[in-house]
């Protein structure tokens, strides 16, 4: 096991295409890293950098504690798992866990030794005599993930290894991987698209866009606390709902933000009052996550909100609705409101919908969250 720390690192390609920018973080030994971000975000190109299968174009790579820009793939003790699990369609089950022992030309009664352990330990030795064809998609995988443990790595990359499965097998391996990593302490760092993944599985989650860092933190404080709009956006399924606003204050001093024609109450937590008034009147974006709202009786005030578009759920149900004299901000400028529960609306039907004052929040005009 070993950890690993990038120090300003850049990927630029010759074409002028910068992959990953000005990265600084570092991942501890024994920590479940996950990155998560959008296609074409860097993510897979940083599993490489790490690998050695792409050089670096300026910074420096360090695993445990050694630098690596200049060591080949085989000296970096890493391993690597692949999305499209990359078995050798030749060779059974036991030859595909053997191969890489072999290779570095262990005596046989270790190579038997590791591959029957990491066989036990995923559930694989009624399948050692099966070729890659008779297997299921999830058997597969973890042939793809026994063949890397086997080899003992210092760290174990695994690039988005879940996308060629169904959602049920996707669960069942993902908990698998989880129980894994934590039995064996092993220092793995997880590249993946799907947000579901990232936050079920990450200890740490860094989140990239275009290259760049955008936000580390555990899944509740990524949750809870977003950096930015786009960490906003991005993490959350429904994603938190954005709008452009502007602060104001009633005659009590309660900080009031627009929506349209309407005004909400707003008090972000961690944010003292007296810090917002530099803000009064300036171009602002709000965020109110979709489970933040409730469902109230039309005696009560709260947020005018059209019925648009209704999606049962069984457990829940999802409101697409337009707030009353709100101008148009995402596709055709709907909000959502989580609701559990089964609710039974009408398309056009008007609404009520509270959301509490510290549920709400504010983020400038160019994105950053404002914070005390």
């Amino acid at each position: 096991m070993a950890s690993v720390e990038f120090e300003n690192v850049e990927k630029t390609y010759p074409n002028g295409f910068r992959a990953i920018a000005d990265l600084n973080l570092g991942i501890a030994d024994g920590e479940l890293m996950v990155f998560v971000g959008p296609s074409g975000c860097g993510k897979s190109t940083l599993l490489r950098l790490i690998a050695g299968l792409e050089d670096i174009t300026r910074g420096q790579i360090l695993i445990g504690g050694r630098v690596a820009n200049r060591l080949t793939p085989q000296a970096r003790n890493i391993a690597m798992v692949f999305q499209d699990y990359a078995l050798y369609p030749n060779m059974t089950v036991r030859g595909n866990l053997e191969f890489p022992l072999k290779m570095r030309k262990l005596p046989k009664a270790e190579v038997r030794q590791r591959t029957e352990r990491v066989a036990a330990m995923l559930g694989l030795e009624e399948l050692l005599e099966r070729l890659p064809k008779q297997l299921s998609g999830g058997q597969r995988q973890r042939v793809a993930m026994g063949r890397a443990l086997v080899r003992e790595p210092a760290v174990f990359l695994l690039d988005e290894p879940l996308s060629n499965l169904d959602a049920k097998l996707r669960v069942q391996v993902r908990a698998e991987i989880g129980d894994l990593q934590k039995r064996m302490r092993t220092t793995m760092i997880y590249v993946t698209h799907d947000q579901v993944e990232a936050m079920t599985l990450g200890q740490r989650i860094a989140v990239l866009n275009q290259g760049r860092l955008q936000q580390i933190a555990s899944p509740k404080g990524l949750y809870e606390q977003p950096a930015n709009t786009f960490v906003a956006g991005f993490i959350g399924n429904p994603p938190m709902n954005l709008f452009p606003t502007r602060l104001s204050l009633n005659a009590s001093g309660q900080a009031l933000i627009a929506l349209g024609d309407q005004c909400l109450p707003a008090a972000p937590a961690g944010i003292p009052p007296e810090s917002l008034r530099p803000r009064l009147g300036r171009p602002l974006i709000a965020g109110i996550r979709p489970e933040a709202f409730r469902l109230l009786p039309e005696s009560e005030d709260g947020l005018i909100a059209q019925a648009a578009l209704i999606e049962y759920l069984g457990h829940e149900t999802l409101l697409h609705f337009d707030p009353a004299g709100a101008p148009s901000q995402d596709r055709d400028g709907l909000m959502v409101a989580r609701l559990p529960g089964m609710h039974v609306f009408r398309k056009g039907e008007k609404l009520r919908l509270g959301v509490a004052a510290a549920d709400i929040a504010l983020f400038s005009e160019d994105g950053g969250a404002l914070t005390a």
